[in-house]
């Protein structure tokens, strides 16, 4: 196994993201990701800067190796970067979504994709995906335990100064208060 890669937003990094990792660390049987925080993601606006966001993502994933990704779209960072047999990680829900991103079928050139699902969510969904790919063999499942944290609920819950209870990571939830991030 070469590297795997996590890329998103993180804005903010959530217990979701975090089972992520995890699963993927189980599933791939790699010790630590490259948690890869998107400067400016193609796909949506973000909320927090690029460097509040690396020092969330840092504080979410304190064993892994996090850094900026300067680059808008996947395949742009795959082109780029020299990866070594790689693995990226998405969620369920990116991956239905695959299909609408830059190149595709250049990403499944460059890497596999590993893809956390979770009990509940519609397989038939992700085989429709799978089923127009001309290299489904690329994509690898894992399940994880289901999360209620969606990023966009966490902040709209900071920003009406509603509890958070078990959404963040406790560091997470700690820099944003610190840093006044998500507020009105």
């Amino acid at each position: 196994m070469g590297v795997v890669l996590y890329g998103g937003a993180f804005d903010p990094p959530h217990l979701g993201h975090v089972a992520v990792a995890d699963g993927a660390r189980e599933r791939f049987g790699v010790e630590r990701l490259v948690v890869l925080v998107s400067e400016r993601p193609a796909h949506r606006a973000v909320h927090a800067s690029a460097e509040d966001r690396l020092a969330l993502a840092a504080a979410a994933f304190p064993r892994d190796d996090v850094r900026l990704d300067p680059y808008p779209r996947t395949v742009e960072l795959l082109r780029a970067e020299g990866f070594e047999d790689p693995v990226f990680v998405i969620g369920a829900d990116q991956f239905r979504d695959f299909l609408a991103w830059s190149q595709p079928a250049e990403v499944l050139e460059r890497t596999r994709i590993g893809v956390a699902t979770r009990p509940g969510f519609p397989r038939d969904e992700l085989d429709v995906v799978l089923g127009q790919l001309a290299r489904p063999e690329c994509v690898l499942f894992f399940e994880i335990q289901p999360n209620p944290a969606a990023s966009s609920d966490i902040r709209a819950r900071i920003a009406a100064g509603e509890p958070l209870g078990g959404l963040l990571p406790d560091a997470v939830a700690r820099l944003v208060e610190e840093r006044g991030l998500y507020r009105p």
